[in-house]
This record gives structure tokens, C-alpha cells and sequence, in this order.
């Protein structure tokens, strides 16, 4: 049984303990709650139905409808939701203004990566008050470690916060109502590092059990090199050397422990029992009885066509959805594993194995890499998402834990990190990642060299409306940007990835344009503006 019960313990636990509310002004409505009598959790398992509270809005903000998953993959090069010919997905044309980088103020996805992240921070805020007033009451060692995860996690939600609006409010007391003054992303950058600093040795060096799905040393070290490796956008400084010492930490600890450590098939890291895989350093517990929100993890609903439902038996008919840009997928190896298990293509068929038939009468559903325009398409265009297991008979939610920091992550970030600051090895490291990729070892190796060249991505418009051809070969470091967008696709990372290697508003794709600049960030939502006067609005 998945830690996810905990979780659901946890939502159980906090409800028979609220009683008077208290308000952060931050969001208009954006009220937490007080634990109105004494609670004193003894043992680890009370401990972690406590603290569990205080994660589940990583849940929310990440994958929740027009969630950070969205906003981070389709303003980016690798997927699109394009208009159905008989279904829809126009939306208000929500996600085509996501695709061509004209979103506004008002959209739903500018929106919900500010308010859901923002309730994750109140949380943790929360319980630290009640932690520290004493309406919690924990045994020192047992409290100095709880504060510092509760820093840490909260650590994780200006993570997001920084990485999609830059300047940001900094919160950190639960009882302050006035309204709270906007920091600079450098401050922000500063805070976080701090938080991690201070907190790190405190945390657990547990892997799993009980801190499974919670802030370890280890994710923590993981959490930072991602701050590290993302400084020189955040902060204005590069801090490469301080990113391999991050990931080295967890390095050395997969090596003398074997806890952590590449999955022999990256496939395993997907599937449904995913809780026990070793690559995984930090996941968002699922389990499809227990997290009960309609679209909490949802990706076959909102990526298969509604025959499918005859594919894998699915007890809710897919709505399809979101596809893979053709252009994307050009740029794989036709060798490469990754395209094949990554992505559900070609002809369709039923659980039976009998061809899969269209529901207009055009014949068996058959995924082609061609979509027309953002404006147009039918059930059969685009490659659809499949790196998570689909487990047949699954409702509308995926039982597959989210794999938010794992180990070829921490690889990839030292290879990355080393390639900046003129130091070999990312070769070596990018090559130990591809091998379970390519049946051939002589195709999963690359070099530094290689590494250093240009990408094989060829941009440009490519739809019905125009053709251009841009390339990718005067990108510097592009086939690292490559190597991380044919091992994380799907994942929720593209867009940060992209604007670190200078893509993201510069090179066009599929029926987006080059772009503002000012369009490496997203605006504050037009709701937190009315809400706080101390906040400017980023420049759009």
C-alpha cells in the first residue's frame, strides 16, 4: 500500500483539529487554520500524518487543471494542445495563448501557479505557528527537525514561485495580516539558498519509510543544486562549483549506501508501483482511492483520445488532448527507447488486440507525428503522452507517484554544471544516463565535445499557416539542452530548461513566434494585484 495514506490520514487528522482561522493577506480568501486544543504527535508515524498536511498542496499546484505542469511544458517546444475537430480544446483559447506566449493577467494558468503554490506556503506556515506557539507540542529533537523540514518544504514552494514570477512576496509569519511587500528575485534566490542551508543537516538521511515523499538530506541537496544551477538566470551570478558539490553530496551517498541510483530502464520510474524504484529522491505520493480531486494527475485523460477507453479499460472516457510537437519529436534517435516508451504512437487496438476504430467512421485510430495547426486538428494527430504507466482499469487519476527529484536529474545537473565552468566529465555522466536508452552502447555515448555543439531541434514555424527554418545549431550547449529534453519530457521542466539555455523567447516552433523577452516570466495574476498594493506588476 503507497505512503498516499498517510496523506489521507493526514487531511482526516488536520480536520478534527481546526477550530479558529487566522489570515495571511495575501490572497483575497487565502485563510488557514489554527489547531483550536493541544495535540502532541509521539512517534514517527503521528509526526508524519502532521507534517504530510503541509505537502499536499505540491500536489495541488503541480498537477491540479491549468497546474505548473501546463505552465512549464505548453509555452514550450515539446507539446501542444491543439484545437479538435469534434472535441474542442479551444478553451477561450487559453492554451493556444500559452503556446504563442501571449497569455494575460487574467488566464487560468497565470493564475493557479500563484495561488495554489502561495496555499502550500501558508501551510507550512501555519503548522510552524502552531509548532512554535505550542498548540503543537513536540519533543525538542523531535521539533528542530520538524521546523527544518517545515522551512525546507516551504523552501520549495518560493522554488516555484521564483522560477515562474521572479519577484515575489516573501511570507514567512502566519499572524502577520498586513499586506506582505513584494522581494526581488535576488532576495528570493537568497532567502530559499539560506532556508536550505540552515535546515539541511537536520533533516533525515532516511531515504524512504516514513520519509518517503518528504524532504530528506538528500532532496534537499538535490533542491539546492537546482537553485544553483538556475542562479545565474535568478540571481544574476553563476554558482556552477556550489551546483556539483550539491549533487556530489548525493552522489556520494548513492555510492556508499546503493539507496539511490539509476533504474536499469527509465520506463520503471513510471509506472504505477513506482515507490519503490531507487531513482526516485523526492515524489508526490498518488494513489487513485485515497487523492480523490477529478483532475489530480490526470495525463491520460488529457492526452489519449476518447476510443482509447477501449484500449486500456479505463472507467472514464479520455477527453485527448495534449500531443507531442512534431518538431520535437524529429529530434530523437529513431533508436532511442525513449521515443518508443515515452510516447504512445502508430496504429491502435483494443484491449482485445482488434483494431482500434475511429468514432467518426475514418477507420483505426492512428497516431501520426502531423499536427495541421494549433487552430486544427482531428483525433489522430500527434504523438500522445505515455512515459507514466496507464494501468488498465484506472479511473480519471493515475496511481503512479510523481518522481519530482530523482537521480538522473542530480546527474544531468553536475554534467551541466561542469560543461559551464570549463571541466570535463559531462560526457561521462550524460553517456550513463543514455545507456539504458539505445540496445547499441555504441549510440548512448556522447562527448564533451558533443555536448558543447549545437542543437539538432530544427526550429521554426511548421504548421499549415507558414514554414521557416531555423535550426539549432547556433545555440550554445544545445545538445545538452537536447539530452535534457529526450530524458525529462513530460515532466514539467521544459520552459525552465529552455530559458537557462536562452531558447525560450528567442526560437520559434510549430505555430509560435519568437517572443518578448519580458516573456521568460509570467505576469502576477490580475487577482494577487487587486489583492496587495505593494505588489508591481512584472514587465510585460
Amino acid at each position: 500500500m503507497k505512503n498516499i495514506i498517510r496523506l489521507f490520514s493526514t487531511c482526516l487528522l488536520t480536520s478534527a483539529l481546526i477550530g479558529s482561522t487566522a489570515c495571511t493577506s495575501l490572497l483575497d480568501d487565502s485563510y488557514g487554520q489554527v489547531v483550536s486544543s493541544k495535540y502532541s504527535p509521539k512517534t514517527e508515524e503521528e509526526v508524519s500524518y502532521l507534517v504530510n498536511a503541509a505537502y499536499i498542496p505540491w500536489r495541488e499546484t503541480l498537477l491540479q487543471w491549468n497546474g505548473v505542469v501546463r505552465s512549464q511544458e505548453l509555452c514550450a517546444d515539446q507539446d501542444v494542445i491543439p484545437a479538435r475537430d469534434g472535441t474542442g480544446w479551444v478553451d477561450g483559447y487559453i492554451y493556444k495563448r500559452w503556446h504563442q506566449h501571449t497569455w494575460t493577467t487574467e488566464d487560468d494558468g497565470v493564475l493557479q501557479g500563484w495561488e495554489r503554490t502561495y496555499n502550500g506556503v501558508n501551510t507550512c506556515n501555519r503548522i510552524l505557528s502552531q509548532i512554535e506557539e505550542g498548540t503543537i507540542n513536540v519533543e525538542d529533537d523531535t521539533k528542530a527537525a520538524l521546523i527544518a523540514e517545515l522551512k525546507v518544504l516551504r523552501a520549495s514552494y518560493y522554488y516555484i514561485l521564483i522560477d515562474l514570477y521572479g519577484n515575489v512576496p516573501l511570507v514567512t509569519d502566519f499572524k502577520d495580516e498586513s499586506l506582505p511587500k513584494q522581494a526581488t528575485r535576488k532576495e528570493v534566490f537568497d532567502f530559499i539558498v539560506k532556508e536550505i542551508k540552515d535546515n539541511i543537516d537536520l533533516l533525515s538521511e532516511t531515504p524512504r519509510g516514513y520519509y518517503y515523499g518528504r524532504f530528506n538530506k538528500w532532496a534537499a541537496h538535490t533542491l539546492l543544486a537546482k537553485m544553483y544551477l538556475n542562479a545565474e538566470i535568478w540571481a544574476g551570478e553563476a554558482h556552477w562549483q556550489d551546483c556539483i558539490d550539491e549533487c556530489q553530496a548525493v552522489i556520494d551517498f548513492a555510492n556508499a549506501t546503493n539507496e539511490y541510483g539509476l533504474e536499469e530502464k527509465q520506463k520503471n520510474v513510471f509506472i504505477t508501483q513506482n515507490e519503490n524504484s531507487k531513482e526516485i529522491i523526492f515524489a508526490l505520493p498518488f494513489d487513485e482511492i485515497y487523492v480523490t480531486g477529478w483532475n489530480d494527475f490526470d495525463f491520460h485523460m488529457y492526452t489519449l483520445a476518447a476510443e482509447n477507453q477501449d484500449t486500456y479499460q479505463f472507467t472514464e472516457r479520455p477527453w485527448g488532448g495534449v500531443c507531442a510537437i512534431p518538431q520535437f519529436i524529429d529530434s530523437f534517435d529513431p533508436d532511442d527507447l525513449r521515443l518508443k516508451e515515452n510516447y504512445i504512437q502508430g496504429p491502435q487496438l483494443t484491449a482485445s488486440g482488434e483494431p482500434l476504430q475511429r468514432s467518426d467512421g475514418k477507420g483505426q485510430l492512428i497516431y501520426i507525428n502531423e499536427v495541421p495547426s494549433i487552430e486544427s486538428s482531428d483525433s489522430g494527430h500527434g504523438y500522445r503522452w505515455g512515459k507514466f504507466e496507464y494501468a488498465k482499469g484506472i479511473t480519471n487519476r493515475l496511481s503512479n507517484d510523481w518522481p519530482l527529484l530523482r537521480y538522473a536529474d542530480v546527474l544531468m545537473m553536475k554534467a551541466e554544471a561542469l560543461m559551464r565552468s570549463g571541466q570535463p566529465g559531462a560526457g561521462a555522466l550524460v553517456t550513463e544516463v543514455r545507456k539504458r536508452a539505445f540496445e547499441d552502447p555504441n549510440k548512448a555515448i556522447v562527448t564533451d565535445a558533443e555536448l558543447e555543439g549545437g542543437s539538432c531541434y530544427d526550429y521554426g514555424r511548421r504548421d499549415t499557416n507558414m514554414e521557416t527554418h531555423e535550426g539549432g545549431a547556433d545555440i550554445k550547449y544545445g545538445r545538452f539542452l537536447d539530452e535534457l529534453g529526450w530524458e525529462f519530457c513530460q515532466e514539467g521542466r521544459r520552459r525552465q530548461d529552455m530559458i537557462r539555455f536562452g531558447v525560450f523567447t528567442t526560437k520559434s516552433w510549430f505555430s509560435h513566434d519568437k517572443s518578448n523577452p519580458n516573456r521568460n516570466l509570467f505576469p502576477i495574476p490580475n487577482k494577487a494585484m487587486l489583492t496587495n498594493s505593494n505588489l508591481v506588476q512584472n514587465p510585460q
